[in-house]
């Protein structure tokens, strides 16, 4: 294992400042955007499955991506080696030689960046050693297996990650920002009377592995696996058929980001390719439906002080009381669409170029008493919890498995399921929606968002909704 090395700072180590500006304008002359991304990330993980080690890393990269932007047009290089000669040579591959427009977007918005600071930049696993790691995992585990003596198997996922990236665009702006990252995710297997039955819980954001070190926290996450393990012991078959639902808050957001928020995002919206393309202005949500995407949350998993464009990261309102008002935009599908970037331009790494992607996108809380909501469930599926689901762009159908739900009849919960799948479109299912609980909670920090073959943090919540006639896919009538 190793620790931090040095801040990382291209300008000062190895690269000529001036030169590197020089650069970045050959190979954005005559051009719409662009810009030269620097990236070093470090990841330390460790997996502890059974009573032992099964798997620890630590990796360090760093390399640098150069983008020119010309109308729908965008040439991308990118290298693994930060040096003066490989930035030449990307900067001459991708120089797009269209001398119709001499346009380089002049009004970009100066960032002072301690003006914008939603979490630490410190390393996330400094000053933390090695021993003090690996026994965690051993103090988890045995408090796991001394909480239930029906225990078959745990096993713990720890890591930490930190994002260093420099943003140098043609205006000789240059952004710097350092993006900790820490997860700890804990799943048992239990087993009585031959049946055998998992549950998990995680959590993580951008903070310090010290906070997940606490033994209040990684305890609340053993205790909620062993809870949702015991559940799915009880649970009975799924029923199938078209029924009304109350999704529980936070978590279950995941339907809203997939279902909804991948529809919005401008990319798909411009290409006509999305549910939602043309509609703005338009209802497209039942009344009171509020849906934010918010990248300024404190600590979040999704937040960013700025995209990887070098734009601010905003709180942007995509649908508002049932009527969509905005899609989320990276610089070259606002300006594409006559409008701006909404702070949503993010990629993997240095080795992608930018797109619209989500930050921690919810809907907002209501005014109803959650225990109301479920009380108005004559029969139907009271969902807690999901894993992946599987989502169509174009027209918004989607299906997603339920990892926690109940069988309710007259506002009372008689028993868990297992199996559930919900069905639908998103804007059909936005339009179901008949209450709105005012308990907002978003998820505890453990989501992954792919698209196009990128991977990005994101967040998802929501508060307890309640939804009409959506199809339940199950295994009993």
């Amino acid at each position: 294992m190793s620790e931090l090395d040095a801040t990382f700072k291209p300008f000062e180590n190895n690269i000529d400042q001036k030169k590197t500006i020089s650069y970045l304008k050959t190979a954005t002359k005559n051009t719409d955007d662009g810009e030269l991304f620097f990236e070093r990330t470090q990841n330390e993980s460790f997996l502890y499955d059974n009573r032992k080690l099964k798997n620890s890393s630590f990796i360090s990269r760093e390399g640098f991506g150069i983008r020119a932007v010309k109308g729908e047009r965008t040439a991308y290089s990118h290298s693994s080696d930060i040096n003066l000669e490989s930035i030449k040579n990307a900067s001459e591959v991708i120089s797009l030689k269209n001398k119709e427009s001499d346009l380089i977007e002049k009004n970009f918005n100066k960032l002072d960046i301690k003006e914008r600071k939603f979490y630490t930049n410190e390393n996330p696993f400094h000053n933390i050693q090695l021993s003090n790691k690996l026994k965690l995992l051993e103090k988890i585990d045995d408090y796991a297996r001394q909480s239930n003596k029906n225990i078959i198997q745990v096993s713990v996922s720890m890591n930490a990650s930190l994002q260093e990236v420099y943003i140098l665009r043609p205006e000789e702006e240059i952004l710097h920002d350092i993006r900790p990252m820490v997860r700890i995710y804990v799943s048992v297997i239990i087993e009585e009377n031959g049946r055998r039955e998992s549950g998990s819980s995680g959590g993580g954001g951008r903070y310090n592995l010290s906070e997940i070190m606490i033994e209040k926290n990684w305890k609340t996450h053993v205790n909620e696996a062993l809870r949702i393990a015991k559940v799915n012991l009880k649970a009975k078959p799924a029923p199938a058929g078209v029924m009304d639902i109350v999704l529980g808050p936070g978590w279950p957001g995941v339907m809203l980001h997939e279902a909804v928020g991948h529809g919005l995002e401008g990319d798909f919206n411009r290409k006509k390719t999305s549910a939602f393309t043309d509609l703005i202005g338009k209802k497209v949500a039942s009344k009171g439906v509020t849906v934010m995407d918010d990248g300024t949350i404190p600590d979040r998993r999704g937040s960013i002080n700025f995209d990887d464009e070098g734009s601010p990261s905003k709180r942007n309102i995509l649908i508002e009381d049932g009527v969509l008002v905005n899609y989320m935009q990276d610089r070259q599908n606002g300006r594409l669409m006559g409008t701006h970037s909404t702070g949503n331009g993010r990629r993997q790494s240095y080795a992608h170029p930018p797109m619209p992607r989500m930050t921690n996108t919810f809907m907002s809380e209501g005014k109803e008493n959650p225990k109301n909501l479920l009380s108005e469930l004559k029969d139907g599926i009271y969902a807690v919890g999901f894993s992946g689901g599987q989502v169509d762009i174009t027209n918004g159908k989607f299906v997603f498995s339920c990892t926690e739900a109940y069988k309710v009849k007259n506002g009372a919960i008689l028993y868990p399921v297992k199996g559930a799948t919900l069905i639908g479109d998103g804007p059909s299912a936005m339009n179901k929606i008949q209450g709105i609980g005012n308990d907002l909670s978003l998820d505890p920090g453990i989501g992954n968002c792919g698209k196009s073959g990128q991977w990005v943090p994101v967040g998802v919540g929501q508060p307890t909704v309640y939804m009409k006639g959506i199809t339940i896919g199950g295994s009993s009538t």
